[in-house]
């Protein structure tokens, strides 16, 4: 019936009052737009302009169309706009901070779920404690991250997003029959992950402050790096080990059945945030990954 290209040179004749003006305005030949006008009009059956001396008078056909017209256009506008935008988020990369843990939590479900609305996006999953993630944002090595708090920082965004219980894990039975307070922690045999880290681990810097109230020392008879590991050697009665529920939530069966646990006294917690730089603006991708990280997080609440 008619153009976009059509509906553009009509707008621009009847804004500009006459033939020789649009054509100004549009950069084109002043009989090419008389000829989209004419096309326009035989495709209406309808008379859109007539001749008074040099100019032109809108019909009123030409006023009802102009609104209509408009709004096509601007229609337009935003439909090449949001195709843009998909586009944007199914090429882009997005260098995305994670906590050691977080393979545990959502890492392989926030993958698929990304990549089963966009396949192209690239991600790359970066890092093995919240502490080193922190500085890699600072320096702007990634686009955004998902880590623990505290994080004192103006000029990174934090918006706080999960917690999870910290919880006392063991194998003897008598260790897990009520809550374990600080006191018992200070005397208690440990195993805990994020050796490389250590007091600079977040959950390790809650337990040592635990432990200094009631005058102790937090002191490991066992360090390892990851938490499976941990696990693992409790699983043995050797040594307890301090992990978040939702996490042993998250492993399930893969946990030996001899592993039982119970919360302490304060109770201690794990606190999660999204956390991004102030100064840089967010892409479509990274938009798109912190939005189903979020959600994989809050579904473990």
């Amino acid at each position: 019936m008619f153009t976009l290209h059509q509906l553009r040179c009509f707008v621009s004749v009847f804004d500009d009052g006459s033939f020789t003006a649009a054509a100004l305005s549009l950069g084109m030949a002043q009989p090419s737009i008389s000829e989209q006008v004419r096309l326009l009009e035989r495709g209406l059956g309808t008379v859109l302009f007539r001749r008074v001396g040099r100019g032109l008078v809108p019909t009123e056909a030409a006023e009802v169309l102009r609104v209509h017209a408009q709004q096509t256009l601007n229609a337009a506008v935003a439909a090449v706009g949001a195709v843009a935008s998909i586009r944007e988020v199914t090429s882009g990369t997005i260098r995305f901070g994670v906590f050691g843990t977080s393979r545990l939590y959502f890492d392989a479900d926030l993958v698929a779920d990304v990549l089963e609305r966009y396949p192209d996006v690239r991600i790359e999953l970066i890092g093995q404690n919240s502490t080193d993630v922190h500085e890699e944002l600072r320096r702007g090595r990634l686009d955004a991250a998902i880590i623990t708090l505290p994080v004192a920082d103006a000029g990174l965004a934090v918006t706080p997003i999960m917690r999870d219980e910290v919880v006392y894990v063991s194998a003897v039975p008598e260790r897990v029959q009520r809550p374990v307070t600080a006191t018992v922690l200070a005397a208690a045999p440990l195993v805990l992950s994020e050796a490389s880290w250590g007091n600079n681990d977040s959950t390790r810097r809650q337990l040592a402050r635990a432990v200094q109230s009631v005058g102790g020392t937090l002191t490991p008879v066992v360090e390892v790096e990851d938490i499976e590991t941990a696990l693992e050697i409790a699983a043995t009665g050797r040594a307890d080990a301090v992990t978040a529920r939702g996490l042993l939530s998250r492993m399930g069966q893969r946990l030996s059945p001899n592993l039982k646990w119970v919360s302490m006294r304060p109770r201690i917690f794990d606190e999660f945030a999204i956390v991004v730089r102030r100064d840089i603006p967010l892409s479509k991708a990274s938009q798109v990954v912190i939005e189903r990280a979020i959600a994989r997080m809050q579904s473990i609440r």
